[in-house]
């Protein structure tokens, strides 16, 4: 390899990066134009292609997002982050655009750590239907509700989007009754599922000593995200850790993933 060959893949690796972090910060506007200049210099980067197509859908430009996507599967037919995105932008309207983007929240890596005794991943029952679960992303901040026995959650402009299991939400309730606060963040999203991670933020002095999630096995410290849903590869986000595995049981997160010294 030519030395400057060795200097093109390391711009590329560099400026890979700063559209990773752009889109990790929640700087859309920022972050499509990072990946077109990537584009530019090379035309045929399947990952600068499906972020693109993500910052794009972040920013309201659904018919630019769909062609990013198109371009995508051109380059790897069967790609699974450009065929589910493009089926999600099936599903939203360009009506829907000043709505998602002026709710568009920040993403926070931390939020996605499974901490034991202090957050958990509850997959959603009762889903809404598809159009509403579309406009929601990894990284969205959820909200939670109380109704009866049981512990709903609704996107902030206050859409239904599904509830949690009957054995967390009757231990959730009981505790947010005792004064215990608690987050909700979309993790992976898909047609016909909904993953989030609760997190307790405050423990009320009275509830001390009582876990909001009880141990499951041999669990211990679980950071999830989902790089289909930020549109990256497996292979470019970095969140922290000392070991890269990935979840053979859920094709699009990645459990734990570490930084890169490249």
């Amino acid at each position: 390899m030519s030395y400057q060959d060795e200097e093109l893949i390391k711009q590329k690796r560099i400026a890979s990066r700063q559209a990773i972090t752009l889109a990790m910060e929640g700087r859309w506007s920022e972050a499509v134009t990072a990946n077109q200049e990537i584009i530019k210099d090379f035309p045929n980067d399947l990952e600068a292609y499906n972020r693109l197509g993500r910052a794009q859908m972040e920013t309201g430009q659904y018919s630019q997002a769909r062609q990013a996507y198109q371009k995508a599967l051109e380059l790897e037919p069967y790609n699974a982050i450009a065929e589910r995105n493009l089926k999600r932008l099936e599903h939203l309207k360009e009506k829907d655009n000043k709505t998602r983007v002026s709710t568009v929240q920040k993403v926070e890596p931390h939020i996605f750590i499974e901490e034991i005794g202090k957050a958990g991943i509850a997959e959603l029952e009762k889903l809404a239907p598809q159009e509403i679960l579309a406009k929601v992303d990894a990284g969205d901040k959820l909200k939670l509700e109380t109704k009866g026995p049981d512990l709903i959650i609704k996107d902030y402009e206050g859409a239904y989007l599904g509830k949690v299991d009957a054995t967390t939400s009757r231990r959730l309730i009981k505790l947010l009754e005792g004064g215990n606060r608690y987050s909700a963040t979309a993790i992976s999203s898909a047609e016909d599922k909904l993953t989030i991670i609760l997190r307790e933020v405050f423990q009320h002095p009275s509830q001390e000593g009582r876990l909001s999630f009880p141990a499951r096995g041999s669990l211990t410290l679980k950071p999830y995200t989902s790089e289909a849903d930020l549109g990256l590869d497996e292979s470019e986000l970095h969140i922290g850790g000392d070991e890269d595995i990935i979840d053979d049981d859920e094709e699009d997160v990645i459990d734990l993933v570490k930084e890169n010294d490249d």
